[in-house]
């Protein structure tokens, strides 16, 4: 048996999304692999992980024009810049725990699904303090610099242009691979639209738009379902408030005066059973959500990008022809009667997804990793 560890920063949610992915595919290999899934955040101090995660969400969510600034100029820097030195020393103060934990569990390989725990292994590497092969994944259709860390054994990329801009940084080709990026089992299934939309009482015939973030450019869910539903046209639309109760209520209330039309759902684990109901989807592009998306081949309206890595998301999305991008509530009601006065061009998107959907990403990341020679094998 192979004991693999992954591991993640619950700084957003992407990146534990995609860890919990690869250990999920992991289970079916019980006989061979033993995965683990660690938060990195759990083994750090009180201090580190406010300012690491908690600062993180308030400056992307209340100044995301200063995480763009910041994104970007981190981006640029040189890798020996004695900023970046300063960094790396506070995260390797930080991060002790984490390497005892490691040294107890003694796996056999590496998966790391945020850059923070790659860099720290990189240098117990370099020391000879770890002979695991460590393994990168990256997590969205962009390449941070943050991303290029030495002595990792591979590297996974969402798509060919980042496989190609890792090596463009410097990595070797023979250690870029391209997986798409890791998604839970449930996206990969085929599942029956009129079976999952009894399920929720929707009607499987009529046109249903997923709405899965309001976001600060839009505006909350509510007042979004309300305008969409003061449109002519016979169409549905799902409502995700997740944990928000008030949201929730507020959606109930609304769908009250439109029976049949609007369906709010709170916090699910089955979002793959509300997309096998849906035509389309409204939400923010992150790396994670954009890639179920297209697993399920469902084309989307994207809005309220965090300056950086959803930004990049986005653009790559708009490129392939898959998505369209809303500024704002007007310009997404605008979207939506294009939509529905012209079905043949969500056709059309819906034709062009299908290629780019990647459902068995996780599976690539272990098949990969398991392959793999012995680092004594390799020159």
């Amino acid at each position: 048996m192979k004991k693999i560890l992954i591991l993640s920063v619950s700084a957003g949610a992407g990146h534990m999304r995609a860890a919990e992915a690869i250990r999920s595919f992991a289970t079916t290999h019980e006989s061979e692999i033993q995965a683990t899934h660690l938060d990195v955040m759990e083994y750090v101090s009180t201090s580190f992980r406010k300012l690491y995660t908690d600062f993180y969400i308030k400056l992307v969510s209340n100044h995301p024009a200063l995480w763009g600034y910041l994104y970007q100029k981190t981006d640029e820097a040189s890798q020996s810049a004695f900023s970046q030195k300063i960094r790396r020393a506070v995260e390797r103060l930080n991060c002790r725990t984490l390497l005892a934990e490691i040294k107890r569990l003694q796996p056999d390989a590496i998966i790391c699904t945020h850059f923070l725990p790659a860099e720290l292994l990189s240098r117990e590497i370099r020391k000879g303090r770890l002979s695991a092969p460590v393994w990168v994944q990256v997590t969205d259709f962009d390449l941070h610099n943050m991303w290029i860390v030495p002595n990792m054994r591979g590297y996974f990329a969402a798509n060919d242009e980042i496989a190609y801009r890792m090596r463009q940084r410097g990595l070797p080709s023979n250690s870029v691979h391209v997986s798409g990026i890791p998604i839970m089992p449930a996206f990969s299934a085929k599942l029956d639209r009129a079976v999952c939309s009894a399920e929720y009482g929707i009607d499987p015939t009529r046109k249903t738009f997923l709405m899965m973030s309001g976001g600060a450019g839009l505006g909350s869910l509510p007042d979004l379902a309300q305008r969409l539903l003061a449109m002519e046209g016979d169409f549905q639309l799902i409502a995700l408030a997740g944990k928000n109760t008030q949201m929730l209520e507020a959606l109930k209330q609304i769908a009250a005066a439109h029976p049949g039309r609007l369906f709010p759902q709170g916090f699910t684990d089955k979002v793959e059973r509300l997309m096998a109901c849906a035509d389309l989807v409204i939400t923010k592009p992150g790396g994670l959500t954009t890639s179920e998306c297209m697993a399920m081949g469902l084309p989307m309206i994207v809005n309220s990008p965090i300056p950086g890595q959803e930004e990049r998301n986005a653009d790559f999305l708009l490129e392939q022809g898959v998505a369209l991008k809303a500024v704002d509530a007007i310009a997404l009601e605008y979207r939506i009667r294009s939509l529905l006065n012209e079905p043949q061009r969500l056709d059309a998107m819906r034709l062009k997804i299908t290629p780019l959907g990647r459902p068995h990403a996780a599976q690539c990341v272990l098949d990969r990793v398991l392959a793999a020679a012995p680092l004594d094998d390799t020159a």
